[in-house]
């Protein structure tokens, strides 16, 4: 399939600057992906939608203050560098502006030397890798110098680094945040949960495998990057428990998706606890054996999440959606509105 096959029309304006104050307020589409049907509801709607029985799946990573500001210490030369996943220890795989800059043995200072890193190998697609020096807690460091991550087009300034979390985000070490999530509010999940909804937690590291472009004409030749996932025994014997009793697996974010199609594709449509690095890209034509619903937001044009939702409710349903959601004036991508596909 070609790359242009995925694109669609949006206007600057309907780009999401800033999250709405109550998180469950926004904007619900509700899309059938077998007949296209489309309805228009209130996020906090959603609990109209499950049924008891029916499983909720959650992706509990949490954000590191993972943009850092510094220096290079031979030349004082300002730097950015955004953690992308820990590699081993204190080396930490990264991306850093400006990199032509950043070689092998290239030292930065962050924090007037609170925080050191020294550049050990170059990556194909402008990453390097750092060793961190410092004395104490890195965690501990980082949440004094490190800033949230925003993506790129939202260019307003967060006033409250929270509502770029989960209300239940507790796994550090995502780079970006799950953010079909940030529409749960602690009361909607407790009034899902006391109506007989499950609700299971997986673990996803968010990096650059989420949100790295696709930059080749023929999508089958696209290379995800690979993140971190765990899944525990508590949350594989629930969702294979749902399954059999033949009720839904509604999976919330397309990085829940990920690791859970991820975990059914090692073993044959059932879930074990185990960790790893999922480098899985769904695009249509993609056979799914662990979701049958799944909660969303609207995705960039091009990119592999408009392919994954082009996967599971057809790529016609979908470019039509978008194209209603435009008309519509919904907001778009990480502090925008919210779509069901059932």
């Amino acid at each position: 399939m070609k790359l242009e096959d995925f694109d669609y029309y949006l206007p600057d304006e309907l780009i999401a600057q800033t999250p709405l104050q109550d998180r469950a307020a926004s904007r619900l589409m509700v899309l059938n992906k077998q007949t296209g049907e489309i309805e228009h509801k209130i996020f906090s709607d959603i609990i109209h939608y499950l049924n008891p029985g029916d499983c909720l799946v959650l992706n509990d990573t949490k954000v590191m203050p993972a943009r850092l500001f510094g220096m290079k210490e031979d030349t004082n030369a300002h730097v950015e560098v955004l953690l992308l996943k820990q590699i081993e220890g204190d080396k930490w795989e990264t991306l850093v502006k400006p990199a032509k800059r950043i070689k092998p043995g290239t030292v930065i200072s962050f924090g007037g030397g609170k925080l050191h890193a020294k550049c050990i190998d170059t990556l194909e697609y402008g990453g390097r890798i750092f060793e961190f020096q410092y004395d104490g807690i890195f965690y501990e460091i980082l949440d004094e110098l490190g800033e949230m991550p925003l993506p790129p087009y939202i260019k307003k300034r967060l006033d409250d680094a929270d509502r770029y979390q989960t209300v239940y985000a507790r796994e550090i070490g995502s780079a970006a945040a799950p953010t079909a999530g940030l529409h749960f509010t602690e009361k909607l999940l407790a009034d899902i949960k006391n109506k007989g909804v499950h609700i299971a937690f997986i673990t996803l590291h968010v990096g650059l495998g989420t949100f790295r472009p696709v930059n080749v004409e023929s999508i089958e030749e696209h290379e995800m990057h690979a993140e971190f996932y765990h899944m525990t025994e508590e949350t594989a014997n629930l969702l294979n428990e749902v399954k059999k009793n033949g009720r839904r697996i509604i999976s919330v974010g397309t990085t829940s998706t990920r690791t859970l199609e991820t975990i059914a594709a090692r073993h044959n449509g059932s879930f074990v606890a185990e960790s790893g690095w999922t480098d899985i890209f769904i695009y249509p034509g993609f056979q799914f054996k662990a979701i049958d619903c799944l909660i969303t937001n609207f995705h960039l044009p091009k990119s592999t999440l408009i392919m994954l939702v082009s996967a599971l409710a057809g790529r016609e349903h979908i470019l039509h959606a978008y194209e209603t959601a435009v008309k519509e004036r919904y907001r778009f991508f990480s502090f925008g509105d919210a779509m069901f596909i059932h």
